[in-house]
């Protein structure tokens, strides 16, 4: 099982990052919001986000070489996949789900505020 943890962490940022994007339209959410989730997560600007997509820099590269990842972030709890995110151990792992976390929450319709946990 941690074999196959640890190889999510070399998929590439492009690589789930449509997904991400079809999970908000599909619910009348947007791609600026998807990125303004993502800058609020980790601290880049929207041109270090594209450059990273460009890059196909990989998920574990993305989160640990972050600019700032925001201390907002410990406020986000609940399941994903089956796993309460507060309780994850593995770093990257648990930044990978907090991602994942917010973008479910824009797709059942919660406001930016409250995602954005201001």
């Amino acid at each position: 099982m941690g074999q196959n943890r640890h190889r999510i962490y070399g998929v590439s940022l492009a690589a789930v990052y449509p997904h991400y994007i079809a999970k908000a339209e599909r619910k009348s959410r947007s791609k600026a919001e998807v990125d303004e989730i993502i800058r609020w997560l980790t601290g880049y600007s929207q041109q270090q986000l594209e450059m990273c997509l460009q890059l196909e820099t990989t998920l574990e590269d993305f989160y640990s070489k972050a600019p700032h990842m925001n201390p907002g972030r410990s406020q986000i709890t609940g399941v994903i996949c089956g796993v309460r995110v507060e309780e994850i151990k593995e770093p990257i792992m648990q930044e990978i789900r907090y991602l994942d976390k917010m973008i479910d929450e824009l797709a059942k319709g919660r406001a930016m505020e409250k995602i954005l946990r201001t």
